[in-house]
């Protein structure tokens, strides 16, 4: 019988998100790496990896809490008890059949998983909310000359987080399916509501069926300074 590690809060079955995807199952889990037990790998019956058993004990929370989520989400989808493993590029294996995202930010991990026949991607990701030196610092990197046109300077470092935000989602919805890497500068945000929902726009040729200008729909909540993002196919 597994249970949680010490270093996390009881799980959160929940959609805190705006519109619910159809099929999809999110859990979220608050985790605290000061709490992490030297057990709690066990505890949870979750293997380590070589390089994370040379990791800091961050990144060990991280990724325990995020592999207790996916577990769990996936339990909860259709009763499968799988642990996600890691590929040579740090992207999670999902079982075949299944799409799926893990994120952690600040002390709080999520999973989000489909079968894959109700969703072909998904993304989720969730970021701190840069302050307006950082995303100065940064804006160039993130966002296109377009967008940069349409930022509003009073909302700066919400532009840039939230557009950082939502491109992490597209890259982890879309990658499993084109297998192949693309960039910040091969996206952008045409447009985002305070209600939570945005539209992209690929700016780069990945396939046939995601080409240059294929559209897709994203959605964002902002809890604190804490900003949770997906993107799903």
């Amino acid at each position: 019988m597994t249970r949680l590690p010490l270093c996390c809060a009881p799980l959160q079955h929940h959609w805190p998100l705006p519109r619910p995807i159809p099929g999809a199952v999110l859990v979220s889990c608050p985790f605290d790496p000061a709490a992490l037990a030297a057990d709690d790998f066990q505890r949870a019956a979750i293997p380590q990896t070589a390089s994370l058993q040379r990791s800091v004990a961050k990144r060990k929370a991280e990724y325990l809490a995020g592999r207790v989520c996916a577990r769990a989400a996936l339990q909860r989808l259709d009763g499968r008890d799988y642990i996600p493993g890691t590929r040579d590029d740090r992207a999670p294996i999902w079982p075949a059949g299944i799409s799926g995202s893990i994120t952690h930010g600040t002390g709080w991990a999520a999973a989000v998983v489909a079968h894959s026949h109700d969703c072909q991607g998904i993304g989720i990701d969730q970021e701190s909310l840069l302050s307006h030196e950082r995303a100065e610092r940064l804006a160039g990197e993130i966002l296109t000359t377009a967008e940069l046109q349409r930022l509003d300077p009073a909302q700066l470092g919400f532009g840039v987080s939230l557009t950082f935000s939502l491109k992490e989602s597209l890259f982890k919805a879309l990658y499993p399916i084109v297998q192949q890497r693309f960039y910040f500068e091969h996206a952008e945000i045409v447009e985002w509501s305070s209600d939570g929902f945005a539209r992209l726009r690929l700016l780069t040729e990945l396939s046939a069926e995601w080409h240059h200008g294929r559209e897709l729909e994203g959605q964002f909540v902002l809890n604190g300074d804490q900003l949770l993002s997906l993107v799903s196919t």
